[in-house]
């Protein structure tokens, strides 16, 4: 294939996101309001997704490109031992369900990333962070996966291809950081 056709199929994935505007803009006052009320936003997903929520809780943390205070967030994906231990003494599944259980409150937003939506311990996490009432987002492919009817707002990327739709998912994650900068900048 070459990378003019690469780039179509990105820019065909990314072209309708603007159709997304109001659930993003809701997502936004969500996570706002969150924040400014000492909440956290915890992130969790797999493989490039994984990757995704560290990069994205990093930018929360120190800053996006505005000089604002660093914002309570986590990536669930990051820490090793925790990871390990749990999916060897327990099962892989449940890995997220278990530091949602210890680190997360009622007033904290969870975001789980699933290209299929269909990721067992991202739907696990969903659902634990639910019963504990905190408010929660999938971000997936097109079809939304068996997230689409668990999390409390699913945004759905409009591809099947997963590179297509983590690239959209960063598009909307770095939009995100950049809406909490223009909030809360200095």
């Amino acid at each position: 294939m070459s990378f003019l056709n690469t780039l179509q199929r990105h820019m065909d994935a990314v072209s309708t996101l603007g159709d997304l505007e109001p659930e993003l803009n809701a997502m936004a006052d969500r996570v706002y309001q969150c924040v400014t009320r000492n909440g956290k936003v915890l992130f969790m997903g797999n493989g490039g997704s994984a990757a995704d929520c560290q990069h994205l809780a990093a930018e929360f943390v120190v800053r996006y490109k505005a000089e604002r205070r660093p914002l309570a967030s986590l990536a669930l994906t990051v820490d090793t031992s925790i990871l390990t231990a749990h999916s060897n003494d327990y099962d892989f599944s449940s890995v997220f369900t278990r530091q949602i259980q210890a680190l997360a409150r009622p007033e904290d937003v969870i975001i789980g990333l699933s290209t299929s939506g269909n990721s067992a311990n991202v739907i696990d996490g969903i659902q634990a962070a639910k019963e504990m009432g905190c408010f929660t987002y999938a971000w997936t492919g097109i079809s939304g996966g068996k997230l689409l009817d668990i999390a409390d707002s699913t945004l759905r990327m409009p591809s099947t291809e997963t590179a297509r739709i983590q690239e959209a998912h960063m598009i909307i994650g770095h939009w995100l950081c950049e809406e909490m900068d223009r909030r809360l900048a200095n």
